[in-house]
C-alpha cells in the first residue's frame, strides 16, 4: 500500500507536532522556576535503574542455555559490559563495547 503525496505530508506534519508536544510539553508543565512535584523526582531517581532492568531482561528473555551456544556469547558480552562499566564508568561506552562484541560473537564466533 502507497500513500498519496497528501497523505505523506500530513504523515510527516503528525509525527513533527507529536515530536515537538514530547520534547516541550515538560518544560511547559514543569519550568525552573517551579521545583517539580515529589513524584517527578522519585521517578527520575527509580527508572533509569527500571529500564535498565527491563532491558536486561528483555534482552535475555529468548536465551536458552540448554540448546544451541548455551548463552555463551551473551555471557561474554554482559561481562564485558560489566568490566567497561566498573573501569571507565561511562553509560554509553559500556553499551556499545558490549553490543559491539556481542555482534562480534554471533556474527564470527558463534556460527
Amino acid at each position: 500500500m502507497t500513500m498519496t503525496v497528501w497523505q505523506s505530508v500530513i504523515t510527516i506534519a503528525v509525527v513533527t507536532i507529536g515530536t515537538l508536544i514530547t520534547r516541550f510539553l515538560p518544560f511547559l508543565l514543569f519550568p525552573e522556576s517551579k521545583r517539580p512535584p515529589r513524584i517527578i523526582d522519585y521517578l527520575g531517581k527509580v527508572l533509569p535503574f527500571a529500564m535498565t532492568g527491563l532491558l536486561v531482561v528483555y534482552s535475555l528473555k529468548d536465551v536458552t542455555p540448554l540448546s544451541g551456544n548455551h548463552g555463551v556469547p551473551e555471557a561474554i558480552a554482559m561481562a564485558v559490559i560489566v568490566v567497561l562499566h566498573l573501569w571507565k564508568r561511562n553509560m554509553l561506552l559500556s553499551i556499545a563495547g558490549g553490543t559491539i562484541l556481542y555482534m562480534l560473537l554471533v556474527q564470527l564466533v558463534f556460527v
